[in-house]
């Protein structure tokens, strides 16, 4: 069997290659966070055939500055109404993605917004628009408070954060009978964190490029990804485990190595039975859950590479120092560059 553990190297460089763009896109601010994150509302219009974004955003902005001055000719006003003379301007409803399902254009606004009122008035300037193309009756409006969208972003962390202590505690108890259990652990939680990096780091990037957003169902495939992960690679880990007790006297990357084989067609077949349904939700899903979906099959992908060519490599290079002797020789070249 060709030995993969000694090639350890070679996978590292890929799967650094693979995440740091998507690490320099995080820092650079690239994801788009969508309204379950900022708070506001959207509105899916519903045409028969998608006119232009420009003259559809122009009409909005019309319809949006008749709407407020119906409201400051009005008097009396109620509380919410003169609240929201003072928080909105005319400017507050914007394009945000044509998907490529004719029919469809996204409005943004950050905003609380979607009263009766202001929902009747905006159907009517688009049928006026658009007599014959505009569908009244389906515009729908997805309205998230600020308070909301704090709490999911952190609630997401610690979620991630408990899972990762919990599957910490539970494989160090797990693999008790084997010499240092804490670094399957560990490196379990380590092939996570590259899982859920990489699919965060490439949001990012089509966050940037694309103008992609990510939401609540993000956060869903995420948590998917981070369970898939830690399943995955503790199958792996049970095979080398089985391997090291039956044979005390192999050699770390021998066991390994012998394990990987063992378990990498399983994996691979595995997985790809998961893959390939998600492409196909992916080109004839509808867009609502389009983000969702590509999240689960970037994080799916990367858990089939990750549980054998980085968690097991983990092991491998915590057995054998390999960071203390990669130190090391670069102290000894800086050394001798001094000497010189």
């Amino acid at each position: 069997m060709p030995n993969l553990v000694n090639k350890r190297g070679w996978f590292y460089l890929l799967s650094l290659t693979l995440v740091l763009p998507g690490l320099i896109a995080i820092l650079l601010g690239g994801l788009r966070f969508g309204i379950d994150f900022t708070g506001g509302s959207t509105w899916d219009l519903y045409f028969k055939n998608t006119p232009v974004s420009a003259e559809v955003e122009k009409v909005v902005k019309t319809a949006e500055s008749d709407y407020l001055s119906q409201l400051r000719n009005k008097q009396p006003r109620s509380d919410a109404e003169n609240k929201l003379l003072t928080q909105r301007n005319e400017q507050a409803f914007t394009v945000i993605a044509t998907p490529s399902d004719a029919g469809l254009i996204i409005l943004r606004t950050s905003e609380i917004s979607g009263n009766t009122d202001e929902r009747n008035l905006l159907d009517n300037a688009l049928k006026t628009a658009y007599p014959e193309n505009y569908t009244p009756g389906r515009t729908s409006i997805l309205t998230v408070g600020s308070v909301v969208a704090s709490e999911i972003g952190v609630r997401t962390f610690l979620a991630i954060t408990l899972i990762s202590l919990a599957t910490l505690a539970y494989l160090a108890w797990s693999f008790r009978n084997v010499k240092k259990p804490l670094r399957y652990a560990a490196s379990t939680v380590g092939a996570m964190v590259y899982n859920v990096l990489l699919v965060i780091g490439i949001f990012a990037v089509l966050g940037a490029f694309f103008q992609v957003e990510i939401d609540a169902l993000f956060i869903t495939a995420l948590l998917t990804v981070v369970g898939f992960s830690n399943h995955d690679t503790i199958v792996v880990f049970d095979r080398i485990r089985e391997n090291e007790l039956r044979n005390p006297g192999e050699s770390m990357d021998s066991v390994v190595n012998y394990s990987l084989w063992q378990t990498l067609a399983r994996s691979i077949n595995t997985n790809l039975t998961i893959i390939f349904p998600l492409i196909a939700l992916y080109l004839f899903g509808g867009p609502s859950i389009r983000t969702f979906v590509l999240a689960l099959m970037i994080g799916m992908i990367s858990v089939t590479y990750s549980s054998i060519f980085n968690a097991s490599m983990f092991l491998v290079s915590w057995e054998k120092n390999d960071i203390g002797r990669f130190l090391g020789r670069k102290n000894i070249r800086t050394v001798s560059a001094v000497a010189r």
